[in-house]
């Protein structure tokens, strides 16, 4: 690039992910190499650069602007840069300078797994980091984890305790070092270290390395470890030993919830799952998400009646010293059901949970999980957006750009919040669902940890509309603005955003999910909506049907399978025996049937639902993939995804109903599904509806091209992280010449939320220019 200097000096002004990632370093020795004075420092909005050079052509400076931007360090992302022309000051050297402490809105980058060259120092008899578990360079390690505020330096982050030995200052302060400015370099000296502590009694048992080598042997014994990681504790075992699965599962109260694995290598992977090319690229990734991978051999218990085992490798040196020796570990959050990940080692439940603790004195700042995804046709498509993903901002479109900082407060489940400043959408971790007090309590750490971490002065306050949730409570009392969105509509926001979709295109976006609150104040979730940032028309939505017991239906799939059977019967009026002749209802109790028939009879106790989720638990527990009660969320559709057949493509009849807003019955498909039960096995019967879902999705989509000129049909919704469904779906839609845009870099469940909401804030502004600032 060329820049028209006037002056024999420049100041720059870098914004983007350039604290925290060996930024400052990496300018420091550009500016040597060509020869130039002056300074670097971090300001509170990025990293700023007076450059200067007297003895030479002082009116090019490309040499280093082109350095800046190609040879940046690997973690850096540079999103803009402004360059002022100075008056030379006559500098001698460069130098970086001390922080300077001003208004903060720079971005960190995420945690990121140990690198290569540390991995080799860690592994090397010969080097002084030999086996030392906090390793790190300006490459790798922790960040948005210990930082507590910007800009970034060393004094505040939690290393702050942490005073460098003689040896790593010298590193530290070398522009030559691979360390130099590295905020939580350490050694085994002047650093953290590891400790093993007994769960009964919280007595230390071992210190230091002897900590490791003895966390292996219980580890191989049987004994559950937890085990701290860069936001929080992991509980390991052994998943060969079925007894210490067992004592898992009753550790953690989860029945039949698949378990997180951690695998040594790649090798170690491919023995238990096929990989992908695309698969094995996120699992190396510095990211080091979970990566959902379909089975090649089973582990008993770890993920029943599912067809793919959720992987990572290791990605801090702790982890990899543990597994060194040990292959494959269920490596899950330290947590109990619900409840937010275990950062502290003061907290109770942690010493609950375990037989024995591998901790460390390092503190950790903000709790984060870890990121899971599985690929489809190639890309991300994220479960969990959490560690080594936070916190990446997210650009909106030019035109949606306002002076106003934003805050959204997602919903109810898999919650997130995120805030809008300068052009940008921050989106939190995952946090969890709100039902529980304790990730009320994390809303609120995270919430207080993201307003200071970027200075965010929030002015508006963006919810659900549902009014029992408890971030619409929050919001009431913030004193703030607050502006309303629904739950679907902030689904197909999210995804708008993201893929940058102008506020002058109207979009329809298909979200197909579990439950959300309708402008009807009936209960959302098969729906087709015609959008823009402003509004939406809804212009298709699933048939209601009875939800029998409201949410307990969530957790009994075999009520909403009986919904489904008494909203097909012609008088309602259904037989006892006719049911029973359905294999999956044999074993429901007469008593529990017949009290669901007397409510929906009656019609109470049973809100009207347009759910797709409820309909894939009505079908998953009719062909016998469902049990009689969950113990996660989609297990039902989970399962009855695990047996689709890959190549079958035949489908079921369905209804579309021509109204003010067409309505999708599904009557017909049932009938077909109850035809096949004994006739066909129940994986083509999974195969026929979830191709038949897709078919629906196509023709009212060829619908709303043709009566609404609509361009491209957007895909939101957890019922979208359905791989079989999704990709039927795109490939139908692709098929037919309509543009299909789907999530990548943001899941498509309830987690986006947030993101949506702000979307929706935005759009409300440039709409109202009478209150835009």
């Amino acid at each position: 690039m060329n820049y028209s200097v006037e002056k024999k000096a420049l100041r720059i002004r870098v914004f983007g992910v350039v604290q925290g990632v060996g930024f400052r370093p990496f300018i420091f020795r550009i500016a040597k190499r060509f020869g130039y004075h002056g300074w670097v420092k971090n300001f509170g909005k990025g990293v700023e650069i007076f450059l200067e050079r007297e003895n030479k052509n002082y009116k090019d400076f490309n040499d280093f602007l082109s350095a800046l931007e190609n040879e940046k360090p690997p973690l850096a992302e540079i999103k803009s840069i402004k360059i002022y022309n100075e008056n030379i000051k006559h500098f001698d050297d460069f130098t970086i300078l001390p922080s300077k402490e001003e208004e903060s809105f720079v971005f960190i980058s995420p945690d990121i797994s140990v690198c290569e060259d540390c991995l080799r120092e860690l592994f090397n008899p010969d080097d002084r980091r030999y086996r030392y578990p906090f390793i790190n360079c300006t490459n790798c390690g922790p960040r948005y984890t210990i930082i507590k505020k910007l800009p970034y330096d060393r004094s505040k982050t939690t290393m702050e305790n942490f005073k460098l030995c003689e040896k790593c200052s010298k590193e530290y302060s070398s522009p030559e070092d691979r360390r130099f400015h590295a905020q939580p370099v350490a050694c085994d000296e002047c650093g953290p270290h590891v400790s093993l502590i007994n769960s009964k009694d919280r007595s230390i048992l071992y210190e230091k390395d002897s900590s490791i080598f003895k966390a292996q042997q219980f580890l191989r014994e049987g004994f559950i470890l937890a085990v701290k990681g860069l936001g929080g504790f992991h509980l390991f075992s052994n998943p060969f030993n079925l007894e210490t699965t067992n004592r898992m599962r009753r550790f953690k109260k989860r029945e039949r919830k698949p378990f997180a694995l951690m695998a040594k290598d790649i090798y170690t992977i491919k023995k238990y799952c096929y990989v992908s090319p695309e698969e094995e690229k996120f699992l190396l990734s510095p990211r080091r998400p979970i990566v959902l991978l379909k089975k090649k051999r089973d582990i008993e218990k770890i993920a029943p009646f599912l067809d793919e085992l959720g992987i990572m490798l290791p990605y801090t040196p702790l982890h990899h010293l543990l597994i060194n020796n040990l292959d494959l570990l269920i490596a899950t959050s330290s947590n109990f059901a619900e409840s937010p990940i275990i950062k502290d080692d003061k907290e109770k439940e942690l010493y609950e949970i375990s037989d024995f603790v591998l901790t460390h004195n390092r503190p950790i700042h903000m709790r984060v999980d870890d990121s899971v995804l599985k690929i489809s046709n190639g890309k991300p498509l994220f479960l969990r957006r959490a560690r080594g993903y936070v916190s990446e901002p997210l650009e909106v479109p030019e035109e949606l750009k306002i002076e106003k900082h934003l805050i959204a407060l997602g919903g109810e489940l898999k919650n997130t919040i995120s805030f809008y400043k300068n052009g940008y959408i921050i989106p939190s971790q995952y946090l969890g669902d709100l039902k529980d007090w304790r990730n009320q309590k994390y809303l609120r750490e995270a919430l207080n940890h993201i307003k200071k971490l970027f200075e965010v002065n929030p002015e508006v306050v963006i919810t659900d509309l549902h009014p029992d949730f408890f971030t619409t409570n929050y919001a009431e009392k913030m004193g703030i603005r607050h502006l309303k969105v629904q739950h679907h509509f902030a689904h197909i926001l999210a995804t708008m955003v993201e893929n940058q979709i102008s506020p002058d295109e109207k979009i329809l976006g298909v979200a197909l999910d579990g439950v959300g609150f309708g402008t009807d104040n009936r209960i959302w979730g098969g729906e087709f909506l015609i959008c823009d940032y402003r509004n939406f028309n809804r212009f298709a939505h699933f048939e209601y049907v009875p939800q029998p017991g409201g949410d307990k239906a969530t957790k009994e799939p075999w009520r909403m399978a009986l919904s489904y059977l008494f909203h097909n019967s012609p008088d309602k009026n259904l037989n006892l025996d006719f049911i029973k002749a359905i294999e999956s209802f044999r074993y429901i109790e007469d008593s529990k049937i017949k009290s669901v028939l007397e409510i929906l009879k009656k019609e109470i106790y049973s809100p009207l639902t347009s759910s797709a989720g409820r309909l894939f638990d009505a079908v998953s527990f009719l062909i016998g993939t469902s049990p009689e009660t969950t113990d996660y969320e989609a297990e039902a559709p989970m399962r009855m995804e695990s047996i689709v057949e890959n190549n079958f493509f035949e489908s079921y009849d369905f209804e579309i109903i021509k109204r003010k807003a067409i309505s999708i019955s599904f009557k017909k498909t049932i009938q077909g599904i109850i035809s096949d039960l004994n006739k066909i096995n129940a994986a083509r019967i999974a195969s026929k509806f979830h191709n038949t879902l897709a078919k629906t999705v196509l023709e009212i989509s060829k619908i709303a091209v043709n009566q609404e000129k609509i361009k491209k049909v957007l895909l939101g919704g957890g019922v979208f992280l359905n791989r079989i469904l999704l990709e039927r779906t795109i490939k139908l839609l692709s098929d037919n010449g309509i543009k299909v845009i789907r999530p990548e870099k943001f899941s498509p469940n309830d987690e986006s939320i947030s993101l949506g909401q702000i979307a929706y804030g935005l759009g409300f502004f440039i709409n109202n220019k009478s209150i835009h600032k």
